[in-house]
C-alpha cells in the first residue's frame, strides 16, 4: 500500500496556500531514501501574491512601536523554546544531521531572536541640540518595506533566523524562500510567528526554486535580499539585485583551513578537526575542509587522524550515539564521491576512504563515511573547490609564512583557525590572514548573535555581514532630520550653506 505524504505549502498573508502552480518536488528522508513529503514550487504569480501581502502588511507594521514589535519577538522566543525538540527532529528528518547537532542549530537561531528582542535599543540613534541658529539635528533608522531571504538546505532553521527576526523587528515585512530540499521548518517558523501575534502578511513563505528566486529579484517592491549558499548563486543574486537598485547581502562558498603549528596541543587539534570536518557530514559553510600541517607537525597529525576518522559512528541522525548522519540527497552524495575520485586521480593520498559505506537497516540512505586525504596540493580540485561533504584534505607546508600565503591565495575567505601555544604567532596570524572570521584554538569561529557573521573575498558579496548590528543597518535606511521653529528663523533669504554655531 502506498503511503500518503504531506504536501508542503506556501504561507501567504497568514494562511497556508497551495498557490496556482502545478509544479512540485519530492522531499526525502536522507537516512532512508524514502519520500517524506512533496513541496510545492511557486509560480511567478505566487511570488506576486506574497509580495502584495507583505507590502500591504508593511504599511501598518512599520508604524508599530518598536517595543510592541519586541514583545512579539519575546513570545516567538518562548515558542521556539517550547518546540525546540520538534524543530530539531524536523531538521534531522529532512537534512540528516544528527539530532544533537540539530538541537544546537535551534539554539544558535534562538540567540538571534533573543538579540532581536532588544530592537528598541538597537534602533536608537543620535541627537544634537542647537547645532546653530536654533536648529536641532537628529537621525532616524526607518524600515525599508518588503525584504526577502533565500536560505540554504544545511541550516533550515538557523539561517532564516539570521534574517527574519531582525528584519521584522526593524519594521519590515519579510518573505522567506527556503531550500526546497528541507522546507518543513519554514512552515513551523510561520506558525510560531502567527501564534506569537505577528500580523498577517508580515512573515510569508514562498516555497520553490529559481522561478521563485527570480520573481523576488525582479519584483520592484522587494527592497532588499539576503542570501546564503554557493558562490556562483551568491554572485548571481548580488549582481541581479544591484542592477535593479536593491540592497543585497549574499554569502557564498568557503574553503576553511585549520593551521596546526608545531607547538600546538596535538590532541586538541585532532579533536577540533574531527568535529569541524565531519560534523554535519561536512555540510557547513564553516566546516574545516583543509588541515594545514606546519613543519614537523604533519606526520604526527596524520597518524592521529587516521584511526579517529575510521572510528566515526555513522548512522541515522536520530540515534543517540550517531556522530555523523547521511548527506542531504543522492545527487549530493554522487557529487562528493566524484570529488574523492578526482583527488585520487590527481595524486593525493587517500588514507581513509568513506565511499561504499552501508548502514545496516538504512541501505537506501545517502551515507558516506569520513574520507581523509594527505599530500594534497594547491592546484588540485579537491583543494580549490568547496566539496561540502565529509572530506578532509591535509596540506603540508614548511613554515608559518607558507601557511599564511597558502590561505591568502585562496579565492574564498570565510573562516579560518590556527592551533598554537604561541601568542605572538596567533596575533600575527589574526591580523594578516585575509579571512572574515578567525579562530585561535577555536575550530569553528562562528560569531555570537550580537556580533556579525561574514567572510571576505568570494565568500561574501555586499557591504554588510549577517545578523548583529550589521543586520540592523542592512534592514533600515538612515535619515537625518534638521529642525528649526519659526520664532528662531531670521528674516530674509539666506544664500549661504548653514554653518554650525552661526546665528
Amino acid at each position: 500500500m502506498s503511503q500518503t505524504v504531506e504536501t508542503i505549502m506556501h504561507f501567504i498573508n497568514g494562511k497556508r496556500s497551495a498557490g496556482n502552480s502545478q509544479r512540485q518536488q519530492d522531499v526525502y528522508n536522507p537516512a532512508t531514501g524514502a519520500v517524506s513529503g512533496r513541496v510545492l514550487l511557486a509560480s511567478d504569480e505566487d511570488v506576486q501574491a506574497a509580495v502584495a501581502a507583505a507590502k500591504q502588511a508593511a504599511l501598518s507594521w512599520m508604524e508599530t512601536a518598536p517595543l510592541k514589535r519586541a514583545r512579539i519577538m519575546f513570545k516567538f522566543k518562548e515558542l521556539i523554546e517550547k518546540h525546540h525538540d520538534e524543530l530539531a527532529a524536523a531538521i534531522t528528518r529532512e537534512h540528516g544531521k544528527v539530532f544533537s547537532d540539530a538541537k544546537g542549530e535551534v539554539v544558535r537561531g534562538l540567540e538571534i531572536v533573543e538579540f532581536a528582542c532588544g530592537v528598541p535599543q538597537l534602533l536608537k540613534t543620535q541627537f544634537t541640540d542647537n547645532i546653530g541658529g536654533g536648529i536641532d539635528n537628529w537621525q532616524l533608522r526607518q524600515p525599508l518595506g518588503v525584504v526577502a531571504g533565500i536560505t540554504p538546505f544545511n541550516f533550515p532553521f538557523m539561517v532564516p533566523m539570521w534574517m527574519a527576526p531582525l528584519a521584522i523587528a526593524c519594521g519590515n515585512a519579510f518573505i522567506l524562500k527556503p531550500s526546497e530540499r528541507d522546507p518543513s521548518c519554514s512552515l513551523m517558523i510561520a506558525d510560531m510567528f502567527q501564534q506569537a501575534g505577528l500580523p498577517d502578511g508580515v512573515f510569508n513563505v514562498v516555497q520553490g526554486d529559481k522561478v521563485a528566486v527570480d520573481g523576488l529579484l525582479q519584483h520592484p517592491d522587494v527592497r532588499a535580499l539576503s542570501f546564503v549558499g554557493s558562490t556562483p548563486i551568491a554572485e548571481y543574486i548580488y549582481s541581479e539585485a544591484c542592477k535593479r537598485g536593491k540592497r543585497a547581502q549574499a554569502l557564498g562558498g568557503a574553503k576553511n583551513h585549520l593551521v596546526v603549528m608545531p607547538d600546538a596541543n596535538l590532541e586538541q587539534a585532532v579533536d577540533a578537526l574531527i568535529g569541524a570536518a565531519y560534523g554535519s557530514a561536512g555540510e557547513r559553510c564553516m566546516a574545516i575542509s583543509v588541515a594545514v600541517a606546519v613543519g614537523d607537525s604533519a606526520d604526527a597529525l596524520v597518524q592521529a587522524l587516521v584511526p579517529r576518522v575510521k572510528a566515526l559512528v555513522v548512522k541515522n541522525g536520530m540515534e543517540a550515539d550517531a556522530e555523523m548522519g547521511p548527506v542531504v540527497t543522492a545527487a549530493h552524495k554522487a557529487k562528493i564521491v566524484s570529488y574523492i575520485e578526482d583527488g585520487v586521480a590527481a595524486g593525493a593520498e587517500l588514507l581513509v576512504d568513506g565511499r561504499g559505506l552501508s548502514v545496516p537497516g538504512h541501505e537506501n540512505g545517502y551515507f558516506l563515511g569520513g574520507s581523509l586525504f594527505d599530500h594534497v596540493k594547491p592546484e588540485m580540485r579537491i583543494y580549490r573547490e568547496e566539496i561540502f561533504g565529509p572530506v578532509l584534505c591535509v596540506v603540508r607546508v614548511p613554515d608559518f609564512e607558507s601557511a599564511l600565503a597558502l590561505i591568502n591565495a585562496h579565492e574564498y575567505g570565510n573562516g579560518v583557525s590556527i592551533f598554537t601555544a604561541d601568542g605572538g604567532a596567533a596575533r600575527e596570524f589574526s591580523r594578516r590572514v585575509q579571512v572574515g572570521m578567525v579562530g585561535v584554538n577555536v575550530p569553528i569561529p562562528v560569531p555570537m548573535a550580537w556580533h556579525s557573521f561574514g567572510g571576505w573575498k568570494r565568500s561574501l558579496f555586499g557591504d554588510h555581514h549577517a545578523y548583529g548590528e550589521e543586520a540592523v543597518r542592512f534592514y533600515t535606511q538612515y535619515k537625518s532630520v534638521m529642525q528649526r521653529w519659526p520664532d528662531s528663523i531670521a528674516k530674509g533669504a539666506q544664500f549661504t550653506m548653514p554653518v554650525a554655531g552661526k546665528h
